[in-house]
């Protein structure tokens, strides 16, 4: 990640509610630069964009408080560079289970809002990353919502040992439904710098 660190980009954090404390740490930690995203003019300063983990309600209810939901479709859809982590996952959806609110409706998925039950329900378990799915990440689930189907056009990156999806990919979008930020491991975190670093996320 040392050559990465010369490049001039900077990634927003989602700062409404929720993980982003955790999320600057894993960045600063890469020595990446990074913003807090509050309002409109911070989305405009950006290269990347992270939606963390945390309650989607109120995330979402922020979002059109604040009146940076509009604008946030409007950026991914036109291809900024987006993560969703967990509660981030269910905002990038189409269609969520669970849950009446609007989402961003970005994904063409349908995922269920804390599908393995309640906070007594959380868990910790390997997630395997990749087409080979050798590589292993610590995968947090806290009141982690479910992925129950996606099309043909977005990539599996993540699977748990029953073949359950946990980590897509498409074009610009990346989503996972466990908290990479609460672990040691960076290589999440690598991996979408070295994406956009690469100008490997295209736009919708």
């Amino acid at each position: 990640m040392k050559k990465l660190s010369t490049n001039k980009i900077i990634i927003g954090i989602l700062s409404l509610q929720g993980d982003f404390k955790e999320h600057s740490i894993a960045l600063e930690k890469l020595n990446i630069q990074h913003i807090n995203v509050r309002k409109k003019n911070d989305l405009d300063q950006i290269d990347g964009l992270i939606i963390p983990g945390g309650e989607s309600t109120t995330i979402i209810k922020l979002l059109k408080r604040t009146k940076l939901f509009d604008l946030v479709q409007k950026k991914i859809f036109n291809g900024l560079p987006t993560w969703g982590t967990c509660a981030g996952a269910i905002l990038l959806a189409k269609k969520v289970t669970n849950m009446d609110q609007q989402t961003l409706k970005i994904l063409d998925i349908e995922i269920e809002r804390n599908g393995y039950g309640r906070q007594a329900n959380s868990f910790t378990e390997e997630v395997h990353i990749g087409t080979n799915k050798k590589t292993t990440f610590p995968g947090i689930f806290i009141r982690a919502p479910k992925i129950k189907k996606i099309t043909k056009n977005i990539s599996c990156v993540g699977m748990l040992s029953n073949k359950e999806i946990v980590a897509i990919e498409y074009k610009n979008i990346f989503a996972t439904t466990f908290h990479p930020e609460l672990t040691d491991d960076l290589s999440m975190h690598e991996y979408f710098i070295k994406k956009i670093v690469n100008k490997d996320l295209g736009s919708l």
